[in-house]
C-alpha cells in the first residue's frame, strides 16, 4: 500500500465494501487507513459505498433541468427573500476570503421549525423552511432532493462511524453527539466556464464536520497540499469524493486537517455538495482522544499551526484567509460565521443588528 502523505499529488482512492461487508479485521485496517488519509490529505475518493447510481443520475438530472429554467422562475426560491439562507442565487452573489465566487447554485438545508426573528442565540434563526420550486415548475424535484438527503445523510453517518473507529473511540460516538435536529446541507452548483484570474469557488476551508460531492463528470475542483501545490481532483466514475471541514480539525485538535480547496473549470461543470451537520447547539468540545494524536500534531509544526477560516475583521487587522486561531464552541455559532462571512448583504438585509 502506497504510503499517505501530506505531500500527495493525487488524492487517495478508498473503496468501503470491507466497512459494508468485511469482517471485524478487515473494517479496523480500513478505518486505520481512512485515519491516516484523514490526518495527512483531508480528502480521498471513495466507491463501494452502496449509493444507488440511479440516484445520482437523477439528482444530475434534476439539477441540469434547474439551472436551465428561465431566471424568473429560478427567482421564485430566490435566496434573498430567505431569512434561513435558502434557495437559489445568481452567479456572483456568494463571496469567498470577500472574493466574488464565478458559481450559480441553489442550498436546501434540513428543515426544522422556525423559531422567532428574535431568538437567541441569533444562530437558531438559521431553522426553517425550504423555498420549493412548484411540482408544475420541474416535477420530482422535493421527492428527488428528499431522497437525496437519507442517502447522502447514510453515507456520511457510515463515514463518521469509520472516523470514529480509526480514532480510538465507539463506533456511534458521532451519532450520540449530533443529536437529533440536525442541520445539513445540499448545494446544487453549476459553474460556467471560469474567466482567468477568478475562481468558480475560491480557496477556503469547508466550515462544518464532512462533506461528500458528487462532482460530475468535468474536472476543476483543486487541493493544495502541504508543499502549497494544487493537486486536480480527477473525477472517477461511481464515486464520491469526502473532504473534512474545520469542525473536524478543531475537535481532534487539529490531528485531523481541513485542507484548502478551490475550483477552475475549462468548461461548465454541474456538481452537487452535500454537508453533513449536528444539532446547532452541538457543543465542538474535544473528543476524548488517546494521548498519542496530540502527540502527533505536536511534533508536526503543519498541524500545529493550522487554521480556521479568518472572519472579515480580522482579515482586516492582517490575519490571512486561513489562519485564524478563533472558533466558536458551537456547530450554530460555526455556521452564523460562515454565513456573516460568506453573505455579509444578506445579514445586513435580513438581521441588520448582527452584521459582522
Amino acid at each position: 500500500m502506497t504510503e499517505i502523505s501530506g505531500d500527495f499529488a493525487t488524492i487517495p482512492l478508498v473503496d468501503l465494501t470491507a466497512w459494508r461487508k468485511g469482517d471485524a479485521a478487515a473494517r479496523a485496517a480500513l478505518a486505520d487507513r481512512v485515519r491516516e488519509i484523514c490526518h495527512q490529505v483531508g480528502f480521498m475518493l471513495v466507491r463501494g459505498h452502496g449509493v444507488d447510481p440511479q440516484r445520482v443520475e437523477d439528482v444530475f438530472a434534476l439539477s441540469a433541468q434547474l439551472f436551465a429554467l428561465p431566471e424568473a422562475q429560478k427567482r421564485l426560491i430566490d435566496k434573498q427573500n430567505s431569512p434561513h439562507f435558502r434557495g437559489w442565487e445568481p452567479v456572483g452573489a456568494e463571496r469567498t476570503n470577500n472574493r466574488v465566487d464565478v458559481r450559480e447554485q441553489v442550498d436546501l438545508w434540513s428543515e426544522h421549525p422556525a423559531r422567532a426573528g428574535d431568538v437567541e442565540p441569533a444562530y437558531l434563526r438559521l431553522l426553517g423552511p425550504n423555498p420549493w420550486l412548484p411540482e408544475a415548475v420541474l416535477p420530482g424535484y422535493r421527492a428527488a432532493m428528499t431522497r437525496w438527503f437519507e442517502a447522502m445523510g447514510g453515507l456520511a453517518d457510515q463515514l463518521m462511524e469509520i472516523f470514529a473507529t480509526g480514532l480510538g473511540l465507539e463506533p456511534d460516538h458521532f451519532e450520540r453527539l449530533f443529536a437529533a435536529e440536525r442541520m445539513s446541507l445540499i448545494k446544487l452548483i453549476s459553474y460556467p466556464e471560469t474567466p482567468a484570474g477568478a475562481f468558480g469557488v475560491n480557496a477556503h476551508h469547508d466550515a462544518g464536520f464532512l462533506t461528500i460531492l458528487a462532482p460530475g463528470t468535468t474536472p476543476g475542483l483543486e487541493v493544495e497540499n502541504a508543499h502549497g501545490d494544487w493537486v486536480p481532483v480527477q473525477p472517477v466514475p461511481g464515486a464520491f469524493v469526502i473532504n473534512l471541514g474545520e469542525v473536524l480539525q478543531s475537535i481532534t485538535g487539529n490531528y485531523f486537517v481541513a485542507t484548502p480547496h478551490r475550483v477552475a473549470t475549462r468548461a461548465p461543470r454541474l456538481s452537487v455538495g452535500y454537508f453533513h451537520g449536528p444539532s446547532l447547539e452541538t457543543p465542538l468540545s474535544p473528543l476524548p482522544l488517546d494521548p498519542e494524536f496530540a502527540a502527533a500534531v505536536a511534533a508536526s509544526p503543519r498541524h500545529a499551526k493550522a487554521g480556521f477560516m479568518a472572519q472579515p475583521d480580522e482579515i482586516a487587522a492582517g490575519v490571512a484567509d486561513m489562519a485564524s486561531a478563533a472558533h466558536p464552541d458551537t456547530y450554530g455559532g460555526q455556521l452564523w460565521n460562515y454565513f456573516c462571512r460568506s453573505y455579509p448583504e444578506h445579514v445586513r438585509r435580513h438581521y441588520p443588528g448582527l452584521a459582522k
